[in-house]
């Protein structure tokens, strides 16, 4: 016989299974009497519901009891939900009871993790996770891979994918058209498949994996393996905890063999327009040289975040001799051992080229012309990551899918309150080396509240350094520092405002990218993009992320202000977990689910 123990002074009558259980049963309760104003006063007034298309086929954060009563009063006899359950036994800790549950909406079915406090809700995550009779062909439903008895019909698997590849984008249209095939456009490739929506992945360069092969030679991801699962297919247990370039490049291109996923290399899309009259996009590609038509009903642009380079106009940049390249086209360092390199940036690219530029017995000068953010890597996977992204993770519970939820949970508003304590134990721990690039000269931030380095990456998605080593380099002198803006280069020299002239063979723009709306005003146009907006950052007000408050990133993953046109990117965590829900959304339209948008993105500011 099996007891359940109760903590000291508490029962199972008031524990924390029997709390959720009865708070989920009176939600459901008023859900079902249409009770608005009763659902809603089971939240606390400072409160959270965060979902994730289940409830609102959008991205969308509420806040308060108000916030709440608008989303149910729009949505709720749509919806429909019931069937709220636990999915494992609540736990308590600070007084707030945490639950994992499931639940099922008029057309899918959905998991969530709700906290409370007080008796009410604090944060409320819901995510739909399956569309009912559209569910993937996975565990107990996988496909049979093969016809038993005699047909005289019969394909095999080869000839089955041959016809389609022959047929897509030819005979048969795309439902889908993805633009750039990087890990974002695989892995939602990979979800449409799943789903059974009919979709093509372009990209313009040869073999999937190709934009991680032709960068420089020293990169690696700065994110553990924990964290950058792909979809349906985890790394090998024996995969190193910093990918190297070719090494996820490989992983990639088989991933995209593995998952059958219709992946054109070659392929570059030229222009694309929408007809509000036929519901489609004509998209012209050229494949391997050759122009193309194609008609998709919907239209992805999978670019990324680091997809479209900013570089800067500087008078004298058609005189100067000697090279000169946005970081994201940097060769590496083997053909400037012994030259005079100037490096303009200091975040993640210009320390990691001034690095490998260094280690090649180049003289290598970082030009810093604004604050950059510092974190030590192995201090970021101890305290920042570890409890979420790591072995010890692993070997508590908590898979990458449990972690993906819980971080999805914490809702916007206040995840800088969460993170300002971790980031006061990284300086803590890690002074002496603040302390030597200060005195080196470096001028350092912790982002403009002290929260670090993941809310300057959802902010702004620059602005800092994971630091592998190359920060010893500035702080030791052995990588010069000058800062100040540039403002000319001559023939053979970088000068910057304040007169300073740095000698220079090379120099190196690591000067980031630019808004991914910049994708849609070149292939579209401007007026496009501009109905769309701003691309990233959550309205925070804090430097380049201007407010209002948004609450989500703007026009990720979600509906926009264009018809049938979205965004999709981010690093890999992102790049897996949302596009389950971008797949979702795009399943629904292909089957003709009704997707009414609560919420849908507002326009603030247009780059």
């Amino acid at each position: 016989m099996t007891q359940t123990l109760e903590p000291p002074g508490e029962t199972a009558a008031d524990g924390p299974q029997r709390r959720v259980d009865t708070w989920f049963a009176a939600f459901e309760g008023a859900l079902a009497a249409r009770d608005v104003p009763k659902a809603a006063a089971m939240f606390a007034t400072d409160s959270y519901w965060r979902d994730l298309v289940a409830f609102t086929w959008n991205i969308r954060t509420v806040e308060g009891q108000s916030g709440v009563a608008d989303l149910l009063g729009a949505v709720l006899d749509g919806v429909d939900p019931s069937g709220f359950r636990t999915t494992e036994p609540p736990e308590e800790a600070g007084g707030v009871t945490t639950a994992w549950f499931e639940f099922e909406t008029s057309v899918g079915r959905g998991k969530g993790l709700l906290r409370l406090r007080d008796d009410v809700a604090w944060t409320f995550l819901t995510t739909l996770f399956e569309l009912k009779g559209h569910e993937e062909p996975r565990g107990a439903a996988r496909p049979m891979g093969t016809e038993h008895g005699a047909n005289r019909e019969r394909l095999t698997w080869l000839e089955r994918r041959q016809r389609e590849a022959e047929d897509l984008g030819s005979t048969t249209q795309p439902y889908v058209l993805v633009v750039g095939g990087g890990q974002g456009g695989i892995a939602l490739g990979a979800r449409l498949r799943q789903l059974g929506v009919p979709a093509i992945v372009i990209d313009k360069h040869a073999r999937p994996g190709d934009q991680w092969r032709g960068r420089y030679k020293s990169l690696c991801l700065h994110d553990p393996v924990w964290y950058d699962h792909l979809p349906y297919l985890k790394f090998p247990e024996n995969w190193p905890v910093f990918s190297p370039k070719d090494k996820i490049g490989d992983w990639l291109e088989s991933y995209t063999t593995v998952m059958e996923i219709p992946y054109w290399g070659s392929t570059v899309a030229t222009s694309a327009t929408y007809s509000e009259e036929t519901a489609e996009w004509t998209v012209e590609v050229e494949r391997e040289g050759k122009p193309l038509t194609l008609r998709p009903k919907q239209l992805v642009l999978a670019t990324g975040m680091s997809g479209k380079p900013n570089i800067p106009s500087i008078p004298g940049q058609d005189v100067f001799r000697g090279d000169q390249h946005h970081s994201s086209a940097h060769p590496g360092p083997d053909a400037y051992a012994g030259k005079r390199c100037v490096v303009i940036g200091s975040n993640n690219s210009a320390f990691d080229i001034c690095g490998a530029l260094w280690e090649h017995g180049a003289d290598v000068t970082m030009v810093q012309r604004s604050s950059t953010h510092i974190v030590k890597s192995d201090t970021l996977m101890d305290i920042g990551l570890g409890d979420l992204y790591s072995e010890r993770a692993v070997a508590a519970g908590v898979t990458t899918e449990k972690a993906d939820m819980i971080f999805a949970s914490l809702p916007y508003r206040i995840l800088h309150e969460f993170q300002i304590p971790l980031y006061d134990q990284m300086r803590e721990r890690d002074q002496d080396f603040y302390d030597r690039l200060e005195k080196a000269g470096f001028d350092l931030d912790w982002g403009d509240d002290g929260s670090g380095l993941f809310m300057k990456y959802l902010r702004r998605g620059s602005g800092y350094y994971i630091d592998v080593g190359a920060a010893d380099l500035v702080a030791d002198g052995e990588v010069k520092l000058a800062k100040g803006q540039v403002v000319r280069l001559t023939q053979d020299a970088v000068v910057l405002e304040d007169g300073t002239t740095l000698p220079a063979d090379l120099v190196v723009y690591a000067t980031g990218y630019g808004s991914m709306n910049g994708w849609a005003a070149d292939l579209i146009s401007q007026e496009v993009a501009d109905k769309v907006g701003k691309v990233w950052g959550l309205g925070s007000d804090t430097t380049k992320d201007p407010g209002p408050w948004e609450g989500e990133q703007r026009n990720m993953w979600k509906p926009t202000q264009q018809e049938a046109l979205w965004f999709h990117g981010g690093n890999l965590h992102q790049s897996r977990h949302y596009s389950l829900y971008l797949a979702l959304q795009l399943k629904a339209r292909l089957e003709g689910i009704p997707t009414p948008v609560y919420g849908l993105q507002e326009v603030h500011h247009t780059s």
